[in-house]
């Protein structure tokens, strides 16, 4: 398998962003890919270092569908966890600003500053 063809796309999730904190990333992959095609592919494209993979097999949901609500269902698809050798990260899961503190303990601190005086 050609390994332009591996990755899909990225997830990009609260959870997903969580655990790019740690390290670990995930991605949407080809339900043919396996997991050393998958790591080589994280390899050449972002030009990292993969330490582990682990896929999983994503059954499809049912949804509902048209005027007549149909239900139809979803196809199955495949996601992959890889984890990076310390000190590495890929820039796609950095959030803007993630260093600072959230806008509601900003917020929190200036009350507490304003009951002080």
């Amino acid at each position: 398998m050609n390994l332009a063809d591996v990755l899909k796309k990225p997830i990009i999730t609260e959870k997903a962003l969580n655990q790019s904190i740690l390290g670990k990333y995930i991605f949407k992959v080809d339900k043919r890919a396996t997991k050393t095609e998958v790591k080589k592919a994280v390899n050449h494209a972002f030009g990292v270092e993969a330490v582990s993979v682990r896929t999983i097999n994503v059954s499809g949901k049912m949804r509902r569908f048209g005027k007549k609500r149909k239900q139809a269902r979803l196809s199955n698809w495949k996601k992959a966890v890889v984890q990076l050798a310390s000190g590495q990260k890929i820039d796609i899961f950095t959030v803007p600003g993630e260093k600072e503190k959230p806008s509601s303990a900003k917020a929190t601190e200036g009350k507490k500053e304003a009951k002080k005086k």
